[in-house]
């Protein structure tokens, strides 16, 4: 249950935080922007590590390089997100983002990328998948 609710609120805070960052960027623009939210978002981070006090710094040479670009991503991520605010609206955009993010998991599920544990996609995920697609063709409408 207590993941349920964490995952509820990361994609609640994702919202705000899209709808947040396509006004922002109609005053100032869209890398101003994913710059100001990077940069904000790492002040929040370093003061919960700050508080937490956390001191693991030394797992950090196990952590394969490639993995350490994670955070760039973002930038593309608030980039994608704000334009697509901009031309389809809160909607449609968080609805194909859903449907992007599900659809990624789903490869690397079924291909074990990243280290995760191969799982058997059936019948009744892709139909789950397709339900969604059907949804934001709905909404679309």
């Amino acid at each position: 249950m207590k993941g349920a609710i964490f995952a509820f609120m990361g994609g609640a805070f994702l919202t705000l935080q899209s709808v947040a960052n396509s006004r922002i960027s109609q005053d100032i623009g869209i890398w101003h922007t994913a710059t100001i939210t990077q940069f904000t978002g790492f002040l929040t981070s370093l003061m919960v590590l700050l508080i937490v006090g956390e001191k693991i710094w030394h797992g950090l040479k196990r952590v394969q390089p490639a993995y350490l670009t994670g955070g760039a991503f973002a930038a593309m991520i608030i980039f994608s997100n704000v334009t697509a605010m901009h031309l389809i609206g809160a909607t449609l955009t968080i609805s194909v983002l859903l449907i992007a993010q599900l659809s990624m998991t789903f490869f690397m599920d079924c291909n074990g990328w990243f280290g995760l544990a191969k799982q058997k996609m059936r019948l009744p995920q892709f139909i789950g998948i397709g339900l969604m697609i059907a949804g934001v063709v709905i909404l679309k409408m």
